[in-house]
Parts: C-alpha cells; sequence; structure tokens
C-alpha cells in the first residue's frame, strides 16, 4: 500500500521530569511493562518518606495526564484502568487489590523501565471491559502512586481488543473485534506490525535516515530510544546533539536518568513528524523483544498525540493513524 508523505510537528514537550510505566513484558508499564517468571517471594520494599510524600503528588499528575477505561474486577467496580499497550501483563493497584480482598498469589520477577524487581501478584478471576470478558489474570500489586490509576490493562487483556486512542476527544475505546468488524475510515493511514511477545512492532519507520524498529507505547509519557539508535544517528558527528537530563520513575518506583535529545525528523508509516524529542537509554525492554541491538523506539504519548486517532489491532496486526485536522 502506498502512502501520502504528510509533514506534522510534534507537540512542544520540554525535557522535564517525566514518568514512564513499564509492561510486564519489559514495562508493567513499559514505561510500565512487565514480563513476569516465577520467583522465590521476597520482602516487601521500604520507601522512604520523601519518596512516599514525592509519590501522592506524581499519582495526581499522572491522574490528570493519562488516558483511561471503567473496568470491573470480579463483578466490583467500576474501577478506572489506564490502558498500557507497551505492557504485556495487566497491573492492580495494592490498595485496590486489598479493599476486593484478593488473595496473594504467586511472586514474579517484574521488568520495569528501570530495572527488573520481584513483586507480588494477585489472581483476578474476571475482568470486564464492556462487553468483553477476560479470565483467570494473575496481575502484579503494585502503589497506585506510580501507576496513577486503579490499575492498568496490558496486553495480556488486549490479545483480542481492539483498542482506539482517541487524542483530540481524551477518551479511549476498546472493542472485542471477535464480536466487532473495524469500520474503514479513508482517512486513516493504516500500517502492518509484527507481533513479538505479544507486542505490535512497526517496521516503516525511520528516525532521520535510520531505520527503526518502533513499539506503541501509550503507558509512557515520553519516547525512548536505545544505545544502538543513538550510535546510529550520531556516531559520525563531529559534534554531539545537546542533551538533557530526563529522569525516569517506572510503575515499581526505580528511577533512571536518560539523555534527552531532540531529534529534526522521524517516520512513522509515511509520515513525518518534526522535533520530536527522545530519551536515550537502554531500557530493559529492548532486550526483552530482542531489539538491544537494533536501532529501535518506545513511542509515548508525547509522539501518539501529534495525531487525531491511533487504533492498535492487536489480532489483525495493524495500526491506524488518523491525522489532526
Amino acid at each position: 500500500m502506498a502512502y501520502t508523505d504528510r509533514n506534522m510537528r510534534a507537540p512542544a514537550a520540554p525535557f522535564t521530569r517525566r514518568a514512564m510505566l513499564a509492561g510486564a513484558a519489559g514495562t508493567v508499564l513499559m514505561g510500565g511493562r512487565a514480563f513476569a517468571q516465577g520467583s522465590p517471594a521476597v520482602p516487601p520494599a521500604v520507601i522512604d518518606n520523601q519518596l512516599e510524600i514525592e509519590g501522592e503528588a506524581l499519582a495526581a499528575k499522572l491522574a490528570q495526564n493519562r488516558m483511561s477505561v471503567e473496568v470491573m474486577v470480579n463483578g466490583h467496580g467500576p474501577l478506572r484502568f489506564t490502558v498500557d499497550s507497551g505492557a504485556d501483563r495487566t497491573v492492580i493497584g495494592a490498595s485496590v487489590a486489598q479493599a476486593l480482598g484478593l488473595k496473594p498469589g504467586d511472586t514474579v520477577l517484574l521488568h520495569s523501565t528501570t530495572g527488573s524487581e520481584r513483586v507480588g501478584t494477585v489472581p483476578i478471576d474476571e475482568l470486564r471491559i464492556g462487553n468483553s470478558l477476560i479470565h483467570n489474570i494473575d496481575a502484579p500489586a503494585l502503589p497506585e502512586r506510580f501507576i496513577g490509576a486503579d490499575g492498568l490493562l496490558g496486553i495480556d487483556a488486549l490479545a483480542d481488543q481492539r483498542l482506539l486512542l482517541d487524542f483530540e476527544r481524551r477518551k479511549i475505546v476498546v472493542q472485542d473485534t471477535r464480536r466487532v468488524t473495524p469500520s474503514v475510515d479513508a482517512g486513516e493511514i493504516v500500517v502492518v506490525a509484527r507481533r513479538r511477545k505479544g507486542q505490535l512492532i512497526l517496521t516503516e519507520a525511520s528516525a532521520g535516515p535510520v531505520g527503526i524498529y518502533a513499539i506503541i507505547d501509550s503507558g509512557s509519557e515520553v519516547t525512548v530510544g536505545n544505545s544502538a539508535l543513538r550510535q546510529r544517528l550520531f556516531e559520525r558527528r563531529r559534534v554531539q546533539p545537546t542533551a538533557q537530563p530526563v529522569e525516569i520513575i517506572s510503575v515499581t518506583g526505580g528511577r533512571v536518568v536518560a539523555d534527552g535529545v531532540a531529534l529534526n525528523e522521524m517516520r512513522v508509516g509515511g509520515i513525518t513528524l518534526r522535533g520530536v524529542s527522545v530519551a536515550f537509554f537502554d531500557a530493559p525492554p529492548f532486550r526483552l523483544f530482542g531489539l538491544e541491538r537494533q536501532p529501535a523506539m518506545l513511542l509515548g504519548t508525547d509522539v501518539l498525540g501529534a495525531f487525531a486517532r491511533v487504533s492498535l489491532d492487536f489480532r489483525a496486526r495493524k495500526v491506524r493513524f488518523r491525522l489532526r485536522a
């Protein structure tokens, strides 16, 4: 399929402190996601008072900035869950799990944006999103102050769903693709993605002259590039671009300082974006996806928000981009 070349400018995003969720596969919140492996139980982490206070302010900011959907957990709710397309595990807030009487389950190794940590899970018998039911989910239970919601929906709950991120109306729509046939919109640009560990990975993307693998990460507020991409972009330059420190906080509370660099241009599915800010560091998800040695990016909402809508069809492996007027 041919794509029309369009020029867009990403929304101005100064490098201030951001939070990311790494998914279960690497970022429970990718920025959040979490990839889990069986592991022995460990004592809970001790959080100092300063981080505790800071966490309350962080949770309020995350709740304001992130879009979420209403879900029912074991018939209770509605609860507000953030949708994280970069996470392969669904996460529930520790306080919510306790209030619902969810019993502790296995302990797993959670790989977040900033590192790996053993965390406890709770079994969820039934998760309802609209008319869709997902059964038997073992969800890591994490402090709400780092999630910014009652929980987080990962791709274990989205595998048969079509996820519509409407940035103009600031809402999320989740549809069961087994029941709902996606409508065809002539104004959309459709990109076929690859699937790796459940994630949708775009290959029709580039940063400057360098082709990249791009992962849609709706749970992250900042776009992240790996060292392989940074080296390809800047290795032959006599003068290196000015980098600004970007502190990234994962859903587990881990922190890392990345180098923020503004790129002149990147392309996604034939669409050109200019003035894109990227935080460079080797986040664990790159290794978990087998992309640590190949130029790759995790596309956060700072880039996705340049579009009117972005929809992800995990079953059909298609990503649709709708341009703003």
